[in-house]
């Protein structure tokens, strides 16, 4: 499994991104506005493959709606052990996350897997310094930003 406690996150010119990165974000724009309505189509009409789609849709975003909306979508994996999500809802309020959603599924062979949007608009920490105070509970297995305030 990936390690992504390290995982930093860069402000980069639109430049400097390749030319998939810059499909990706044209396709997701084209998604979001409804220009159209399937990966399939948005993808065939801005010259990008689905696969190249997939790799950057979740890690590629405009800086305008990230500073728009500040919800933070996590995915994370949690050993099934009492009070782990009671704890992890702590650690989230210390950080001053408001909690939006939250979406556990029931535990299999001992792990569940937990969804939670985030308004981080009073965050008192930052962004990886959260991710990795996260990553350090004795519960959780893996912690992934699914989305920062972009589709």
């Amino acid at each position: 499994m990936k390690d992504v406690s390290d995982e930093n996150y860069y402000l980069v010119r639109e430049d400097v991104l390749t030319e998939s990165m810059q499909k990706t974000l044209e396709a997701k724009r084209l998604l979001q506005n409804g220009e159209e309505t399937t990966i399939w189509d948005a993808v065939k009409r801005v010259g990008l493959s689905r696969s190249a789609f997939y790799k950057y849709r979740d890690t590629v975003f405009p800086f305008h709606s990230v500073v728009q909306e500040r919800i933070l979508t996590i995915f994370l994996q949690l050993e099934d052990r009492e009070g782990a999500l009671a704890e992890l809802l702590r650690t989230v309020a210390e950080a001053e996350c408001n909690v939006l959603t939250i979406h556990q599924t029931i535990p299999i062979q001992g792990r569940a897997n937990v969804t939670l949007s985030l308004d981080v608009t009073a965050m008192t920490m930052e962004l990886n310094t959260f991710l990795q105070t996260l990553k350090r509970l004795p519960f959780i297995e893996s912690a992934d930003v699914v989305s920062s305030g972009a589709y």
